[in-house]
């Protein structure tokens, strides 16, 4: 089944950060939310938790959504539109609806590594660091969460390299 946030575009206009949803948005929100791995085994109710503190936020075709080695603060689910994905000048592939990234910058804050840029008109569902921190400190089990897939993931990672 088709994701409700794929269909012919988002159905809302940008929402501030905050700003009062209807069940209908938060639902959709929640399951962009849930196609990040980082994201995916979190509870509803804890997906409900992150939902508040996102926006939808438009990005014209050829705008910067991101910049290599900048600080990054901010996740992102691609909710309408594509984009690319360019390090050091070279392009490294492309993203659609369903898409994200950022996963890393929203818990180190640390320099984006490529540079994200609309190939056409976006919406992206943004989660900023500073109420992702303000959420896993009023949430404890939610960052435990968190930080067991990490755990997995880096394993995962480790078998890799090691064969």
């Amino acid at each position: 089944m088709e994701q409700p946030y794929t269909t012919a575009g988002w159905p809302f206009a940008p929402v501030p950060r905050g700003a009062r949803i209807t069940a209908a948005e938060r639902a959709r929100r929640q399951a962009a939310l849930a196609q990040a791995p980082l994201f995916a085994n979190l509870s509803r109710r804890q997906l409900r938790s992150l939902t508040d503190g996102t926006a939808v936020v438009p990005y014209e075709q050829g705008e910067e959504v991101v910049k290599q080695g900048s600080p990054g603060s901010s996740f992102f689910v691609l909710l309408e539109g594509k984009a690319k994905v360019v390090r050091s000048g070279r392009a490294l592939g492309r993203l659609s609806p369903g898409d994200f990234f950022g996963e890393i910058s929203v818990l180190d804050g640390g320099p984006r590594t490529a540079t994200v840029i609309a190939d056409a008109p976006l919406r992206c569902l943004t989660l900023d660091r500073k109420d992702f921190t303000r959420i896993l400190l009023a949430e404890p089990k939610l960052a435990l969460e968190i930080l067991w897939e990490l755990a997995g993931r880096l394993r995962r990672s480790e078998r890799t390299l090691i064969g």
